[in-house]
């Protein structure tokens, strides 16, 4: 068990001054604990790797919707997916959205790795989305929707009516849930679940 400050670097506590070590003992100081096992590397691995997610979000849905025009000729809602329609729209002919398997055959390498990026970024934005299930306390819900928005610790704070270190503190315990999350994961990783 190490103290850490919030930039990841380890502190000596020798060469802090007593006001200093006061300072430590505080709820919600400048430092907080990490406890680091044997087991914990690989969940600490997934933990910064679904935080990186998280502040890759919005780039992710504009390189979406880039990569849908460029492939398909023009972007579709991820929330439309599989949805039925009703009444005449139901009978109406409709373009097809998609390539032909013999279009998709014959796209160049570079249109493949777009395709193939493509389909990673929706799959991460859908597991994104996705994840505001997984959190049970209505004010993570809203801490992880602020941070999805790319809005910084303080101005969550602010709305929120709270510290900044507390938002820190819900944000690390929002992604531990996100990276327990085996639904989540499975989609991550692109695995087909069973029901």
């Amino acid at each position: 068990m190490s103290k850490v400050n919030p930039r990841g670097k380890p502190r000596d506590e020798e060469k802090l001054s007593d006001k200093d070590k006061a300072d430590l003992k505080g709820d919600y100081r400048d430092t907080y604990i990490i406890e680091q096992s044997a087991d914990d590397k690989g969940v600490g691995a997934q933990m910064e790797k679904n935080a990186q997610l998280i502040r890759d979000y919005n780039w992710m849905k504009n390189e979406i919707d880039r990569l849908q025009g460029i492939i398909w000729g023009g972007s579709a809602p991820i929330r439309s997916w599989g949805v039925a329609q009703y009444g005449i729209e139901s009978v109406m002919p409709k373009v097809s959205r998609g390539k032909s398997y013999a279009e998709l055959e014959a796209l160049d390498i570079r249109e493949k790795n777009q395709l193939d990026r493509l389909e990673k970024y929706e799959r991460h934005v859908y597991a994104l989305e996705k994840a505001l299930d997984v959190l049970k306390d209505e004010r993570q819900k809203i801490i992880y929707d602020c941070l999805l928005d790319e809005m910084t610790y303080r101005h969550i704070a602010l709305h929120l009516a709270r510290s900044k270190y507390y938002v820190r503190n819900q944000r690390n315990d929002i992604i531990g849930q996100i990276s327990q999350s085996s639904q989540i994961n499975a989609i991550l990783t692109g695995e087909k679940q069973v029901v």
